[in-house]
């Protein structure tokens, strides 16, 4: 929680100006107790009605008063709370843009939202409740119990008892939950997890028949957390019963010791009453206390995950050479000896692959689901840091890079799921050049053979795309997605199963634009179909993460099993157009 105070540096003068009036109108609270025993001692005693009035406007004066004090601190608190919530929530944005591959995968993108939104709202809360409370609880308490001394110190001891015994109380239960609301926020993520991945994956779901199934796992999970929640709960809730009991203790004592007191003519019922107010004065403190108590256990179990986040290292680890590669290297592409996994002590994605990718070269790379395609180019971008072995693109190795937006700045990556943003066709393709002109985003929508629908758009390239595309085709989609890579002219083009979607019209079309470019990028296409590989110079497959074959497409029908199992059962023994 202390390393989150530095958002809140912005906001010093809110941050002393808040608890500072609370103390006003905690001050003026501990006159009225007060004021109320000289109308019982003096006005009632003596029959005195003008000083009764008197008293009376004196008691409302301190509550306005003390009213104007509170809704100032409650402004200056909130302020001080949302700015710093804000400022979080920027940081947080921010870091999640720079995490890597690996960091994103290890949260979880349900995590990531949980902690970005739940758990700063939380934090926000309790520095709010903090600001308020923090100083005026116990300002209220200590305050109560010297004022109860200036009154009758023999019956205030009791507040010297039953203070400690409190505060025992207090931190034992809190020091009990922090780790149980921890273990609750884990299990919360669980089940966001879960409520996000039915959401995304709903058709799937429903053509597998899954919908029970995947309602019976929500439901374990939701009641392991209901489970755990509820034990929480009850635990933490024994603190209100827990503090009644010894306030409303102390108070018969003080009411059995006040009463001894006062038919001794030691004390009068008017400060027997100011006693009272006292302890009940402690008894309301202490209950916001507890509750406030509670409400920061909460929050410095979700300050410790927003910490997570933010302490988790930038990107890829930077390398040391800041130098051009050659020119003669660049679009070479070497995989010596790699091994890569995604976890540590996880089973390998891909093992032992080595193959080198020449400039201008069209590699291909197919094999089942799970096989390792996507992990294999995600490396070459360093995306992900291997295992073991080495990475070279344009000559180098890609750890020693000094920055890794270098090496993704001469690299263009299609992903298997095409993302569009909501905005114009040109702001999407701009994506991939922040400057191109027109002419340049034209041709590379006619490589990408998206020239025709985009043109027959209204308003061409500035037809309004929805968010996530959903105003596209999922041919269009991917398309466009293959144009924006196209944009930057990069040395090297990764196309990630990026023509699924498309027919085999539209798909040879496509290998045929890429042929045609000018500046003969090094190809890198993933595909479970092998008519789109027809032409690549050679073609790398891969089974359970390993390399079985690496050929031509003639080459690996006669010597690779796995290659030809795949052609044989799309094709069967049909010729395939190239």
């Amino acid at each position: 929680m202390r390393r989150l105070l530095c958002f809140l540096k912005k906001y010093r003068k809110e941050s002393v100006l808040g608890p500072l009036f609370k103390m006003l109108e905690a001050l003026f609270e501990l006159f009225i107790p007060l004021v109320v025993a000289d109308i019982v001692d003096v006005g009632i005693a003596n029959k005195d009605t003008s000083y009764i009035v008197q008293r009376c406007l004196l008691m409302v004066a301190l509550g306005v008063i003390g009213l104007l004090c509170s809704i100032t601190a409650q402004y200056f608190s909130a302020k001080a709370a949302v700015g710093m919530a804000t400022g979080m929530r920027h940081a947080l944005f921010a870091k999640i843009g720079r995490l890597s591959y690996a960091e994103t995968d290890r949260f979880g993108t349900s995590t990531l939202l949980s902690r970005t939104t739940a758990d700063v709202n939380q934090i926000q809360t309790a520095v709010n409740m903090v600001l308020r409370l923090f100083l005026r609880s116990p300002f209220i308490v200590f305050g109560a119990m010297i004022m109860a001394f200036t009154v009758s110190p023999s019956a205030a001891l009791t507040f010297v008892v039953t203070i400690p015994a409190l505060s025992v109380v207090v931190f034992g239960v809190m020091l009990i939950s922090i780790p149980l609301f921890r273990r609750v926020q884990e299990k919360l993520d669980r089940v966001l997890g879960l409520t996000r991945e039915n959401l995304t994956g709903t058709r799937v779901v429903r053509a597998f028949v899954r919908e029970e199934e995947s309602a019976a796992e929500f439901v374990a999970t939701n009641s392991e957390l209901t489970r755990l929640q509820r034990f929480t709960g009850r635990f933490s809730a024994l603190l209100n019963p827990v503090t009644y009991v010894i306030i409303n203790l102390s108070i018969l004592v003080i009411v059995w010791r006040g009463g001894v007191q006062v038919n001794l003519g030691h004390l009068q019922t008017g400060e027997v009453i100011a006693l009272y107010n006292y302890m009940s004065q402690i008894l309301i403190e202490l209950i916001k206390l507890a509750n406030f108590i509670i409400l920061i256990m909460k929050a410095c179990a979700c300050a410790t995950r927003v910490n997570a986040v933010l302490d988790a290292p930038d990107g890829m680890p930077q390398g040391d050479v800041t130098e051009a590669p050659a020119p003669t290297a660049r679009g070479r592409v070497e995989f010596r000896n790699v091994t890569f996994a995604y976890h540590e002590g996880a089973a390998p994605a891909i093992e032992q692959i080595s193959f080198v990718a020449e400039p201008g070269e069209t590699v291909g790379v197919i094999g089942g689901t799970g096989s390792g395609k996507s992990s294999l180019v995600s490396l070459i971008p360093r995306f992900y840091d291997v295992t073991e072995g080495t990475v070279l693109v344009h000559g180098r190795d890609v750890r020693d890079y000094a920055n890794p937006e270098d090496l993704r700045a001469t690299v263009g990556v299609v992903p298997q799921k095409a993302e569009l943003f909501a905005g114009t066709v040109r702001d999407n393709l701009r994506w991939g050049k922040e400057d191109a002109d027109d002419e340049a985003l034209f041709a590379a929508l006619e490589t990408a053979v998206a020239a025709d629908f985009v043109r027959e758009k209204e308003g061409g390239l500035d037809f309004e795309i929805e968010q996530g595309g959903r105003n596209l085709s999922g041919g269009q989609k991917q398309r466009l997605t293959i144009a924006r890579a196209l944009v930057r002219r990069p040395d090297i083009l990764i196309l990630d199963d990026s023509a699924s979607a498309l027919d085999y019209a539209t798909d040879k079309r496509l290998r045929e634009g890429l042929s045609a470019l000018d500046y003969h990028p090094t190809v890198f296409i993933v595909s479970q179909r092998t008519a789109s590989l027809l032409r690549a110079d050679r073609i790398l497959v891969l089974e359970n993460g390993e390399a079985v074959g690496l050929g031509t497409h003639e080459e690996l029908l006669d010597t690779c099993p796995v290659y030809r199992e795949i052609h044989m059962s799309q094709f069967g023994n049909e010729e395939v157009a190239k």
